[in-house]
């Protein structure tokens, strides 16, 4: 099989393992940087011309798209799925998972247990908003941080309503969470490949942190998830429409509740805390599917 992995840097962990399985599975491999494509649409005939010359034969494509490059980056997806290339995220749900608002609506709608979350048109009644997340603490998040950025936890109403009203000046969009105080500075990511949970770790924030990001200092270790957990897993990506995804999850009082899905998981965190082989599993879910 011919694959693409659309990747700005081939050097990167996540990157170089996918050419790794590609290669020991027997496939062709090419990486290619989404942002040199150029789209052509014409009358019955998508195509995308790249450096100096067109791509074609393609059997399927693994979209690694950084957050930055969310909007050019899902076109490029897009075109390849109009050329009938498998992708193993399909356009629509690189989108939607960006989209932390409409994700979090998604999830919802297809029952699946979320911190409380509030989201207003930057309304001046800041107490109520913190009220409606269910009083402080509350975590309040930018809605286009990634990795960590943009998140702050406020432990007074003082602390929040400075915060929020901040955000507000400066017209910056955010939704406000509720606190999940049990969880300890701690959540679980669960990476799912073709509706199967194929490896989890718990992630642990260092001491004062309640962010759990491995970018920023936290520690890992595998974990096997409980029925629910799992179930929570699988429902989410089902949700979003996503063949790879890394779900996060809280441990609460009252079951799993999801924090992201995440539609270009990294692999380096979760091989290295699980010791699976997960860029494998990936490969074997294109042989399965690709046409």
């Amino acid at each position: 099989m011919k694959i693409a992995i659309l990747s700005r840097n081939a050097n990167l962990y996540s990157t170089r393992r996918l050419v790794e399985a590609c290669k020991k599975n027997g496939h062709h491999v090419e990486v290619i940087d989404h942002l040199k494509c150029n789209i052509l649409i014409e009358e019955e005939l998508p195509r995308i011309y790249y450096v100096d010359r067109y791509l074609e034969g393609f059997d399927a494509v693994i979209p690694r798209i950084g957050a930055s490059v969310t909007f050019y980056g899902t076109a490029v997806v897009r075109q390849f799925e109009m050329m009938s290339v498998f992708t193993t995220v399909k356009s629509r749900g690189l989108a939607d998972s960006r989209d932390k608002l409409r994700s979090l609506q998604l999830l919802t709608k297809s029952g699946i247990g979320l911190p409380k979350t509030v989201f207003t048109n930057y309304s001046k009644n800041v107490e109520s908003i913190i009220e409606s997340a269910g009083g402080v603490p509350i975590v309040i998040k930018l809605l286009e941080g990634t990795q960590g950025l943009g998140v702050v936890l406020a432990d007074s109403k003082k602390a929040a309503t400075s915060v929020l009203e901040a955000f507000n000046g400066l017209k910056a969009r955010v939704i406000v969470q509720e606190f999940i105080k049990e969880s300890g500075g701690a959540d679980i990511r669960a990476f799912v490949v073709d509706g199967k949970v194929v490896g989890a770790m718990k992630r642990q924030g260092k001491q004062g942190e309640f962010r759990s990001n491995l970018h920023r200092g936290g520690s890992s270790h595998v974990i096997e998830l409980s029925e629910a957990e799992e179930k929570a897993a699988i429902s989410s990506a089902k949700a979003l429409n996503l063949g790879v995804a890394g779900v996060d999850m809280l441990q609460s009082s009252r079951g799993p509740l999801v924090l992201e899905v995440n539609s270009s998981p990294g692999l380096e965190g979760i091989e290295n805390a699980t010791h699976l082989d997960i860029a494998n599993e990936i490969i074997k879910y294109i042989e399965r599917s690709a046409k």
